[in-house]
């Protein structure tokens, strides 16, 4: 089976960015009516408070304050992020001092990744007071982290967003971005002084995992940083290179929702040995016996994939990619389509000769890696989906939701909304640019390319910095994730030192639950660092679970709650259910959710089949017992954790 995405695709996308380079775009802050003549200070509250009506905006927001803020970078004037923030209650960020006593009250700040994804998307689709539908309309969510702090939604790097930036002014690298978010920071504390007191929450997804690190770098190297971080807290996190985040847990997102390979053993089995072949078969253990090893990403040999071999971070292109997939697979098959008889047939027959194919190739002598795909593995049961297995084969694969076959996908752009002049004025919004989800330029001339190291590389050393100076750590994951699976967030744990130990001392077994008292993943806490698994959770996981993200959010992020946390006789809050992230995995719900743009229908196998297919794991759980004592996997190294060498697609919001 030869895949419908060419690598002639990833190419023209590079070749576009590239000429696009070119001609980097300018804006500027606009003055409204109003600006205040004397610099940045309380006075400047008065004039970012959001007071003009809201297009469809027909219920109460709490009092709210939107502009831009200059990043104070030298011969840059123009360099701004932009902010929307939402009080938690009537003038709890704008009384002169902010709460007194022994425990400030937190607040927060919310950034999406990308690069150059705009943290309006969650605003308006996430963790915001506000949700814009697919027909435009406005409605309130009630779901909004401003429930339990004062929260900020902030547009960054320079340039996205309603972010400003000149020509020649934008980001080299993460810790440029570092050092304009702390140049911005001192003047969001101008303008709210109580903020700089009150211990900062700062929070994000998906490539926010590689932001945050870089900005908490940044503030353990000032000796006067305008704010005191309290906690950091990252979804769906790209802490990692792209290898571990994106490839590695490959094998884990078909053992959860073994519905894409149509639960067939022998597509499994295939599946399995590439992943052993490529070196991603890491074995966690608890307390962790070593670091990894270096994973050296195999590419294809069979093709030249350019895009993947000449961009070491490329968050945009995977998800726009896939489209263009799947695209160009339905138009291929509006062609061919002449009865659904004939196509199941012309399906089985494929499906036959790609299992013969593998079989051959496995059969090899030391086995072999597909020259076709090499160790893309994701590509790859990706393509076995969308080609062979119903529903995916009609609709669409989502990455960003492994059980969604929604063709098309659901609508996330809220462009027109905010871009109406009347949005725009309301929240003091640049006019020289349109507001955009996704920018193509946030480091200049190299697009989307990100020279920086992944934090990965540093993050014992800053997990030492944040044990010295009190500041803790939120890892959490959505288990339908295909894009950053938890079990690459797992990885990163395990190869962390943090508070003198490496990793977490007890695998995360505990069961914490939603407000209805309804199962909603598995938390864990020790030592400063808490770990939180979404049941039935997306990439964007207060968007999927927005009730559980509002829960976690109040009781462990901003709460005290001690559900998972280990105490020093070795007991667990809670309990601990062994069958919980049992072979590393929370094994996902049988359905496969099919409609367009929204869920109208799902898909469940037989129960015949997935009998079987349990059945199967069964007895390769007791095998593998009874072979090496169920510690299957590469065996660990004592070397440090070094940077792997990848090349690889990412997309993130």
């Amino acid at each position: 089976m030869r895949p419908v995405l060419s690598s002639l695709v990833l190419s023209i996308l590079q070749a576009l960015c590239v000429a696009g380079a070119a001609q980097l775009p300018s804006s500027s802050p606009h003055d409204y009516p109003g600006l205040p003549s004397a610099p940045l200070g309380p006075e400047w509250q008065s004039y970012f408070e959001v007071t003009q009506p809201l297009p469809n905006i027909t219920f109460t927001l709490n009092r709210n304050f939107a502009g831009n803020l200059p990043v104070d970078r030298a011969g840059h004037p123009n360099n701004t992020l932009f902010f929307w923030g939402i009080e938690k209650t009537q003038g709890s960020l704008t009384s002169p001092a902010g709460p007194q006593g022994d425990s400030p009250a937190p607040w927060g700040i919310w950034l999406n990744g990308g690069p150059g994804s705009s943290s309006m998307a969650g605003f308006l689709y996430e963790n915001g007071p506000v949700r814009i539908g697919n027909d435009g309309g406005a409605s309130e969510n009630k779901h909004s982290w401003h429930h339990v702090a004062d929260y900020f939604w902030i547009d960054q790097p320079v340039g996205t967003g309603y972010a400003t930036a000149d020509a020649g002014g934008y980001v080299a690298d993460e810790d440029q971005i570092g050092q304009d978010f702390m140049g911005f920071l001192g003047n969001l504390v101008k303008v709210f002084p109580n903020l700089a007191g009150r211990p900062l929450y700062l929070t994000g997804e998906s490539y926010a995992g590689t932001y945050i690190p870089y900005i908490l770098k940044a503030y353990f190297g000032m000796p006067n940083p305008p704010v005191k971080i309290g906690k950091i807290a990252i979804g769906d996190g790209s802490m990692t290179t792209d290898t571990v985040f994106q490839l590695v847990p490959s094998i884990k997102v078909i053992e959860t929702f073994p519905q894409l390979i149509n639960y067939d053993v022998e597509v499994y089995k295939y599946f399995k040995e590439q992943s052993r072949l490529c070196g991603f078969d890491l074995n966690l253990t608890y307390p962790q016996n070593g670091h990894f090893p270096t994973i050296q990403l195999q590419l294809p040999t069979a093709r030249d994939i350019v895009f993947m071999a000449s961009q070491k971070k490329s968050a945009k292109s995977f998800k726009t990619l896939l489209a263009a997939k799947v695209a160009e697979r339905s138009e291929e098959l509006k062609v061919r389509r002449g009865g659904s008889r004939l196509i199941r047939r012309e399906i089985e027959n494929a499906k036959r000769e790609w299992l013969q194919s593998k079989r051959d190739l496995a059969g090899r002598p030391n086995g072999t890696i597909d020259p076709w795909y090499g160790c893309v593995i994701l590509e790859e049961y990706m393509d076995y989906a969308v080609n062979f297995t119903y529903p995916w084969n009609e609709g669409l694969f989502d990455v960003y939701d492994a059980q969604s076959a929604l063709s098309p996908y659901a609508p996330m752009d809220p462009s027109v909304w905010l871009n109406d002049p009347q949005t725009r004025a309301a929240i003091h919004a640049p006019t020289d640019k349109d507001w955009a989800i996704g920018f193509e330029f946030p480091f200049g001339e190299k697009g989307f390319e990100d020279p920086s190291v992944e934090p990965m590389a540093f993050l014992s050393e800053l997990a030492t910095n944040a044990t010295a100076k009190n500041v803790s750590v939120v890892f959490y994951s959505g288990n339908n994730d295909a894009l950053i699976p938890h079990f690459g967030t797992e990885i990163a744990i395990q190869n962390t030192t943090f508070g003198g130990i490496q990793g977490f001392t007890k695998k995360p077994a505990t069961p914490w639950y939603d407000d209805d008292g309804k199962f909603a993943g598995i938390v864990h806490q020790e030592r400063g660092w808490t770990y939180a698994l979404f049941d039935g959770a997306s990439h964007l996981v207060p968007q999927s679970r927005p009730a559980q993200a509002l829960t976690f959010a109040r009781e462990f992020l901003f709460g005290s709650n001690q559900t998972g946390l280990v105490l020093p006789d070795g007991t667990v809050v809670g309990g601990e259910d062994p069958n919980l992230l049992a072979s590393d995995i929370l094994p996902g719900g049988p359905e496969a959710f099919t409609g367009p743009g929204v869920t109208q229908g799902t898909v469940v196998f037989p129960t015949a089949t997935r009998d079987a297919w349990n059945s199967f794991v069964t007895s390769e759980a007791k095998l593998a017992a009874a072979t090496n004592g169920g510690g299957g996997g590469r065996t660990q190294t004592p070397a440090l954790f070094v940077t792997m060498v990848v090349a690889l697609l990412l997309a993130a919001l």
